[in-house]
Formats: structure tokens, sequence, C-alpha cells
């Protein structure tokens, strides 16, 4: 193959790659809640072992014995009952959430511009290809030589700008995901303190089996979340 069909073949590939980064960048952000502490579950009380006292003289059965009985192993490991539990849906909680909406929004909006970039920066090596293709059956071996080396070096340009583009694109997801599942998590906390929650957990991705209806908080959360951030947002 020769280098002008090599050079060809290459701006198909970088298209084709542009178009692979677009359908990524196009994907929504599916963030989940923080999982709640998990609380050990109440060890059984069993009744204390009993030492008996030595028989083997008289000295040994009249000695009293100061060494005092063990704790059982339900004793030094008990803690106190779970008495209140609750749970959340995850994605009812996220979906819901009107500052996800947006920070999505935003997000998306960030990422239709790192792909235009990235669409700019594919044009503009496809359109050196092809004028290269066009003049180099009248170029000499040299210029020829010289114009590769420029539209190899373009080439490898773009593929860089594609990886940067492709980090500052996840480093923004991150940084969505910390922001809103930090208000998520800081209000469960507050909200599990203040009525008196031994427990919240996490529904989604098989974390709750089941839960009692009268369990699920998740309306009550998100009430309370969309009138914090309505309230921020004035």
């Amino acid at each position: 193959m020769n280098k002008t069909a090599q050079l060809a073949l290459n701006a198909a590939l970088v298209i084709a790659v542009a178009v692979l980064f677009y359908l990524y960048s196009r994907q929504p952000a599916a963030p989940a809640v923080a999982s709640a502490p998990v609380v050990a579950t109440v060890a059984a009380e069993a009744p204390a072992t009993e030492i008996p006292a030595p028989t083997d003289s008289a000295d040994a059965a009249a000695a009293p014995d100061e060494t005092p009985a063990p704790a059982s192993v339900a004793e030094a490991t008990a803690l106190p009952a779970i008495k209140k539990v609750g749970f959340v849906e995850s994605g009812k909680l996220l979906d819901g959430y009107a500052g996800m909406k947006a920070a999505r929004k935003a997000l998306e909006a960030k990422l239709r511009a790192f792909d235009q970039r990235h669409q700019a920066a594919v044009q503009a090596f496809q359109t050196a290809v092809q004028a290269y293709q066009a003049k180099a059956p009248s170029m000499l071996e040299g210029q020829r030589n010289e114009q590769e080396a420029k539209l190899q070096q373009q080439q490898e340009q773009v593929a860089q700008q594609q990886q940067q583009l492709q980090q500052q694109a996840q480093e923004e997801e991150a940084k969505v995901q910390e922001q809103v599942l930090g208000r998520v998590n800081k209000l469960l906390e507050r909200y599990g303190k203040a009525n008196d929650f031994d427990l919240i957990l996490i529904a989604g991705g098989g974390t709750v089996a089941y839960g009692r209806p009268g369990l699920d908080i998740t309306p009550i959360i998100l009430a309370q979340l969309n009138a914090e951030y309505a309230a921020g947002k004035k």
C-alpha cells in the first residue's frame, strides 16, 4: 500500500474513532447513591460459662477463687438492637431530583462542546489529506515526504486531543456524581438523625431484596431534596 492510500485509510479511521467518541459522550451518567453504613446483627445472648472449683486437695478447695469469670462471646460483641429501619430507591431518587436533572443537562452541554472540538480537528485533518491527495501526483518526492510527515503529525495530534477530551469528560462526570451524591447523602444523614432511624438502606442493584412499603422513605427524601434545591436556586 502506498503512502497516499495509507493516509486515506488513516483519515477514515480517525473519523470512525470520532463517531465512537460521540456515541460515548452521549451516554447519560448513571451514578448510584453511596451505600449506607452496614450495622452488624445483634448477637444472641448465651449463658456464661461456669468454672468448677478445684477438688484435687483440701487447700485448693478452701482457697477462694479470685479469678473473675470471663464474659461470654455474646456479651463481648452484643450491639444495641436495631429498632427503626428505612430504605430509599436510588433510581427513583436520582431521576426525580431536580438537582440531578440540572447537573445532567449541564454535563451534556459540556460533552457536546467536547465533541464539537474533536469533530473540528477531524474535519481539518480530513481536508488536509484530501488536499494532499489532489497535489501529490505533481509533487516531487521530497515534497511528498515532507507533506506526509506533516499529515502524520497532525493525525497524532488529533488522537491526543481525543484522549484528552475523553479524560475531561470522565472528570466532569465524576465531579457531577460527587456534588449531587454529596447533597443526597448529607440529607439522608440529617433525616435519619432527626427521625431516630437506626439504619437507612439503599434499594437498587440488589442491595435490598424486599422492603415493606411503610419502610420506603423515598418520596419523603425526594420532596426534601427538591425543596432544598428550589430554595437554593432562589
